[in-house]
């Protein structure tokens, strides 16, 4: 019993910390390509500023979750690094190749006198090709995409390339990103009392709601065809995909109605982790299917105990950290309404 408290344990608070990495990483993804969008379009002068504010102080801890993540995933469950080390050998690369090209932005960003168009391109297009590349992982942990013969573990490359599951994972972590983003960028444009910034951002929301709604939808009838088995698994906790719709429903009327506007963005924090949660829940006991079973695969007992502390401190150090950083910067007064730009 005590052996299976510790693997649940663990399993959550790597999972929280998945889900950390989900929502940061979504504003921050979303806000490069509305920047580079908004470039496009013409509108950079009415929003990029806002953008640009929420960026500058937190892009560089994004990647701390997924590195306390992927740490404590191998850490946990040694035969992750075996099956998946090698299977995602092509994807996993061009995903560290595109986090390279995002990193690049800010330091030839940061040295140019005037931004230019093709490096807010190569920002925000990777910042829809990053979780479209990491969501592959998702995606072949739900089995049927690699198999072991005589020359270890193989990928089913042309399986994936032609898996209907597979495009619509794809295609919803990119929308996820989109919806995220501008849901965060409305409140914070509210925040800064930047009406037209705020309203441009409020558009590209409802715009992507709507997508959101049927990706979803979509995601959810193609794994009942990919995996019936975790499709059945996931009925028995419909109540949490209930509440995850019924949040996102309440907070589209809010942004629509221009009423609370950061309880709106709660309740879209809310939406994301009852669909989270109950998805990663009904998985279980596979973090890969057929293969790695959280029950079987586990590292040993002391070992186990011993990650489970630390990633637990580790999470009860990073949760204030993140807290300091928003109240310092990110929703202080005078920042975020640029008067500390203005020498005020």
């Amino acid at each position: 019993m005590m052996e299976l408290n510790f693997e649940m344990i663990g399993i959550t608070v790597l999972w929280t910390f998945l889900y950390g990495y989900v929502i940061v990483a979504s504003i921050d993804f979303g806000a490069g390509f509305f920047n580079y969008y908004a470039m496009e379009t013409g509108q950079h002068q009415k929003v990029s500023h806002i953008i640009q504010r929420y960026l500058s102080p937190v892009w560089e801890t994004t990647n701390v979750f997924f590195v306390f993540f992927f740490v404590g995933i191998v850490g946990f469950y040694p035969d992750t690094a075996y099956y998946l080390g090698t299977s995602l050998l092509i994807p996993g690369s061009i995903a560290l190749i595109l986090l390279s090209i995002r990193g690049s932005y800010y330091a030839f960003n940061s040295s140019a006198t005037k931004p230019r168009k093709s490096w807010a391109f190569l920002y925000g297009v990777t910042g829809l090709l990053i979780p479209a590349s990491l969501s592959i992982v998702l995606v072949i942990s739900e089995g049927g995409y690699i198999y072991e013969d005589a020359g270890g573990v193989q990928l089913d490359i042309e399986e994936l390339l032609f898996s209907s599951y597979a495009w619509t994972v794809v295609f919803l972590a990119i929308i996820l990103v989109l919806y995220v983003s501008s849901g965060f960028l409305t409140y914070y444009a509210s925040k800064a009392k930047n009406k037209s910034a705020m309203e441009t951002f409020r558009k590209w929301f409802l715009i992507w709601s709507l997508p959101m709604i049927v990706i979803s939808q979509f995601t959810f009838l193609s794994l009942r065809e990919h995996n019936f088995e975790h499709f059945q698994s996931a009925q028995d906790y419909w109540y949490l995909f209930g509440l995850s719709l019924l949040t996102m429903l309440i907070a589209i009327f809010l942004f629509w109605k221009r009423r609370n506007l950061g309880l709106a963005f709660i309740l879209i924090m809310l939406q994301i982790a009852f669909a989270f949660y109950g998805y990663g829940i009904s998985k279980l006991p596979y973090i890969l299917y057929p293969f790695i079973d959280i029950n079987t695969s586990v590292v040993n007992e002391s070992m186990a105990f011993a990650l489970t502390i630390v990633f637990i401190l580790g999470l009860v150090l990073l949760i204030p950290s993140l807290y300091l950083l928003l109240r310092l910067f990110i929703f202080d007064k005078d920042y975020v309404e640029g008067r500390e730009e203005e020498g005020y």
